[in-house]
């Protein structure tokens, strides 16, 4: 921290003492942070892969990262209990509002006080923009979270896209043509099971999705899109699939601008504060990425390791010939680095999947004993 103090600022102070202001400053200048820069960044001119009929494609999950064994973390966070003991770390939640089309983080909220996953998610729909659709994994299939869905995406103009658990009854209101059914959910009061808060209804999909020569699977989808002329069942049910986008942000958020096992924080706060750092750098390098692609490709085909590469050689560039290059050096200078970066585009993505398998299995898990992918076009069948 000492170091890109130094090159921003021309200002020598410790790492030490930095460590010490950092102890000292209050999580609110960090939220503040985060509400001031994440925002939503694509058009649906320059960025239409980001847009699915009009509506501003999000996802919405959450990871854990690893926090170092210190004194002042072993004393505030409890380490989760394992079939082998305690884990070797403890952990801190962090979950993201994702923009998929480009990687960019709309809004994040985390886990300080042991909050759950589920109660960052119910925190993160106040922050939906308008005319979204949001995608959601199974975790968030439930009636008390659909229903929270539903109002705060009434409030904005924007619709949901979540895969329901298979063992919540419904009952069945009609039956449309292609094949989706309009039904009631009943909400009931936590604690007390028996006591129905409200009923809600939803659009619910059940689709088979596999591949040719392999095992199929069973999806149940529910959305607030009622209107099967506007959104088909078929349809919906294959853009499920760009959910999967969140796990590769949280890829390139851990093993590309993290690239350690644990955090470097030695306390709760300092760590949390870290994690906003990184998510705000990803923002960044999404705001990067999409200028490089200028709208003549898919702004996820531009490298993000050869971007974050570029970026950083170039920021030092800048900062240490401020006074010995002239601006119109300096803008041919990053011009010359756009059109460099421009080109760093990877090939299409293969369509894949990987058995839901581990290597040390728990419970009912199959144990992972060669790694395999399943490559080739998806099969759906609606149910």
């Amino acid at each position: 921290m000492a170091q890109h103090f130094l090159q921003l600022f021309g200002a020598r102070l410790a790492d030490s003492s930095w460590a010490e202001r950092r102890a000292r400053l209050p999580w609110e200048v960090f939220a503040e942070l985060l509400r001031r820069a994440l925002r939503p960044r694509a058009t649906r001119r320059r960025q239409p892969e980001a847009f699915w009929r009009g509506w501003r494609l999000l996802a919405l999950d959450a990871t854990q990262f690893s926090l170092t064994n210190t004194p002042q973390i072993n004393r505030s966070v409890q380490k989760a209990k394992s079939r082998r003991g305690r884990a070797a770390f403890a952990k801190l939640t962090v979950d993201v509002l994702l923009e998929v089309g480009l990687h960019n983080p709309l809004a994040a909220a985390l886990g300080r006080q042991g909050q759950s996953e589920w109660a960052l998610a119910r925190g993160l729909l106040h922050q939906l923009p308008k005319g979204a659709l949001l995608l959601a994994d199974r975790l968030h299939g439930c009636a008390a979270f659909a229903a929270e869905a539903l109002a705060a995406c009434r409030r904005v103009g924007s619709h949901f896209l979540i895969r329901a658990r298979s063992n919540i009854k419904a009952t069945v209101v009609c039956r449309f043509k292609d094949g989706s059914r309009l039904v009631r959910l009943p909400v009931r009061q936590k604690g007390n099971p028996n006591h129905i808060l409200q009923w809600i209804e939803v659009r619910e999909i059940r689709v088979r999705v596999g591949r040719k020569g392999h095992r199929s699977q069973e999806l149940r989808l529910w959305t607030s899109l009622l209107d099967w002329r506007v959104a088909a069942a078929r349809e919906l049910a294959g853009l499920y699939a760009q959910r999967w986008e969140h796990e590769l942000y949280y890829r390139e958020l851990k093993r590309s601008l993290r690239k350690s096992e644990v955090l470097q924080s030695h306390t709760p706060e300092t760590a949390a504060q870290e994690i906003a750092a990184l998510v705000l750098c990803s923002a960044l390098v999404a705001a990067e990425r999409s200028r490089a692609a200028a709208g003549q490709r898919p702004v996820l085909r531009v490298s993000f390791v050869k971007v974050l590469e570029l970026l950083r050689p170039l920021w030092l560039t800048l900062a240490l010939g401020e006074d010995l290059l002239s601006e119109r050096q300096k803008e041919q200078l990053v011009k010359r680095f756009y059109a460099h970066m421009g080109r760093c585009v990877t090939s299409p993505r293969r369509s894949r999947s990987c058995p839901r398998a581990i290597r040390q299995p728990v419970s009912g898990w199959p144990r992972l004993l060669r790694n395999e992918s399943i490559e080739g076009p998806l099969h759906f069948q609606l149910l």
